[in-house]
């Protein structure tokens, strides 16, 4: 089941930075980490159409639309988390990606959850 885009009730994508302030905002409250976590597999159907990209070279189409899925999910996960925490921004926002074993992927999208007020 996909999350992304965000559920109406996360948090706008114009108030998640990579950066540790907003301009034109000030931070009146910090909430904590807040996270989303995705864990995929590759299908046997993709691996092997991805195989036959890789003999022509250039872009695996399949695999990227894999990986923007599920960065799009995490993070569709973490601005939920963030705006039931009470959160209106996420602030030092970030993505990391491990492998758990061959073929499957972990994706975290991570940030601190805080309050921001126009300045």
């Amino acid at each position: 089941m996909s999350t992304y885009p965000p559920p109406a009730n996360s948090i706008n994508p114009a108030f998640v930075t990579s950066a540790l302030e907003l301009p034109g905002y000030r931070i009146v409250q910090n909430l904590g980490i807040v996270r989303g976590i995705v864990v995929r597999s590759r299908n046997i159907v993709a691996t092997i159409g991805a195989g036959l990209q890789t003999i022509v070279g250039g872009d695996i189409t399949l695999f990227t639309e894999l990986c923007e899925k599920t960065r799009q999910d995490s993070y569709a996960m973490m601005s939920l988390h963030a705006a039931q925490l009470g959160a209106n921004a996420v602030i030092a926002f970030r993505y990391d990606a491990n492998e758990l074993m061959k073929g499957v992927t972990e994706v975290l999208a991570y940030g601190t959850a805080v309050v921001v007020e126009k300045q």
